[in-house]
């Protein structure tokens, strides 16, 4: 029986990544989104031939929306052998004293509480599967980022909350750890100019900028890296070492 991996976030370029890269080793997907049906629906259609694959939409911060996402996994494929916690927003970059309560809501809500939410409600096939979960900060929960204050408070809140239930769920044989990008060109960072990137580049020792399938590639090796959790795996060519 094939294993299951549950990507939330699917629908974006980090996401996307990860599950054609779980896909293309043999494992069943499920894939989360929130709204992006179109691009769900291509990237399905990306998967090879016989890939098992379930897409379901899902309001991570809407407690009986995640427990009915774990059902219908639950009812039409089995249990949850991985969990990758993709999902995020990020804040057009603005100075902290600019920001809103608003925006700290939706920024930490995404970021941190819809990823504890579902956490918690697949324990129980974790436990049973001895799996694994891999969870999506960035180097500036690592570092800090002048501008996106918020961002990196709850990119840091991940970096916690990894390496706190590693601890807990490791009697059951359960690793958690966590990948920080780097400056990866997604629709997150489509905002910035080229002459922002060419700096990134210049900046970072391996010269150039990673790619979604990086992360995938670093994501896939925590999740089968069974003697090795809590820690977080910086993939950003360099930048913040």
């Amino acid at each position: 029986m094939k294993q299951i991996a549950l990507i939330t976030g699917a629908s974006g370029g980090i996401g996307s990544a990860i599950a054609k890269k779980f896909a293309a080793s043999g494992y069943a997907v499920v894939l989360q989104y929130r709204n992006n049906r179109d691009a769900i629906e291509k990237l399905c259609a990306s998967f090879p031939g016989e890939t098992d694959y379930l897409s379901l939409p899902c309001d991570l911060i809407d407690s009986e929306d995640v427990n009915h996402l774990a059902a219908e996994i639950h009812r039409r494929f089995g249990s949850v052998s991985v969990l990758v916690n993709c999902a995020g927003v990020a804040l057009p970059q603005k100075l902290f004293s600019d920001t809103t309560g608003e925006e700290y809501e939706m920024i930490f809500d995404t970021n941190v509480r819809g990823t504890m939410y579902l956490t918690r409600v697949l324990l129980d096939d974790l436990r049973h599967n001895h799996g694994a979960i891999v969870n999506i900060s960035s180097m500036w929960g690592i570092s800090g980022a002048s501008c996106e204050v918020l961002y990196s408070a709850s990119k840091a809140a991940l970096l916690g909350f990894t390496k706190a239930l590693a601890k807990e769920l490791g009697p059951s044989d359960v690793t958690v750890n966590a990948v920080a990008p780097g400056l990866i060109p997604t629709a997150m960072n489509a905002h910035l100019s080229k002459e922002d990137l060419a700096a990134f580049c210049s900046e970072t020792p391996l010269n150039r900028l990673g790619t979604p399938e990086d992360i995938a590639d670093a994501v896939f090796f925590l999740a089968n890296a069974r003697f090795v959790t809590g820690q977080v795996l910086c993939c950003d060519g360099g930048y913040t070492m």
